[in-house]
């Protein structure tokens, strides 16, 4: 990773995602999670303290280094133990049918593969198991889709590669996954191209 990608987006990012307009959907999708979690995309914690009691241990997987060290008040707060347990959501370093659900929070936007990145979900989830989600993508209205396509390359450069523009509803079905509870809403208070957000609730369809 560069100088910029390493050192300054994690602070970027920590500072964007960590507002308080986010908390509300944190605490939602994060609600239903139970047992053994993974959660890809882990960044610098900001879902620890919206963890669920339901919640027995959390395999975080997290590229920057200095996302984890942003971490660690977060981490010494919670009772839940959060073990970094690999880099790389297109590629999980854990057996088959290892957790009983997966949590990914504004991270589909970044992933360079999302299409491996939800097949590596699918494979290591229990039958039953399910991935929850908030991501934010596509607009739903024309006229900030054009907008969308006009910011994303620069959205990408500053942002460590986010998109704007995936269908994230499609990308997880498209990987194996039925959507079993989705809403799709204009954060408040996020400009629209930015705060289009889907929120789900899946799991791997049998077979």
């Amino acid at each position: 990773m560069g100088f910029y990608s390493d050192r300054i987006v994690p602070h970027l990012i920590d500072v964007a995602c960590g507002m308080s307009l986010t908390e509300p959907v944190r605490e939602r999708v994060c609600a239903e999670l139970h047992g053994h979690v993974v959660e890809i995309g882990f960044g610098s914690g900001l879902n620890v303290p919206f963890y669920p009691v339901t919640v027995e241990s959390v395999a975080a997987v997290e590229p920057a280094d200095l996302g984890w060290k942003l971490a660690r008040e977060r981490l010494a707060a919670s009772p839940i133990p959060v073990e970094r347990s690999g880099l790389d959501g297109q590629s999980l370093p854990f057996p088959d049918n290892t957790f009983d659900t997966a949590l990914s929070t504004w991270t589909m936007c970044t992933i360079p593969d999302v299409d491996a990145a939800l097949r590596e979900v699918r494979r290591v989830l229990k039958p039953g198991g399910t991935l929850h989600f908030v991501e934010h993508g596509l607009a739903p209205h024309e006229k900030v889709r054009r907008w969308q396509y006009r910011f994303e390359p620069i959205q990408k450069t500053v942002a460590g590669g986010c998109h704007l523009t995936r269908d994230i509803p499609t990308l997880v079905r498209a990987a194996g996954f039925e959507i079993r509870d989705l809403d799709t809403f204009y954060e408040k208070g996020a400009p629209k191209t930015m705060g289009a957000l889907a929120v789900g609730v899946t799991e791997p369809v049998a077979g």
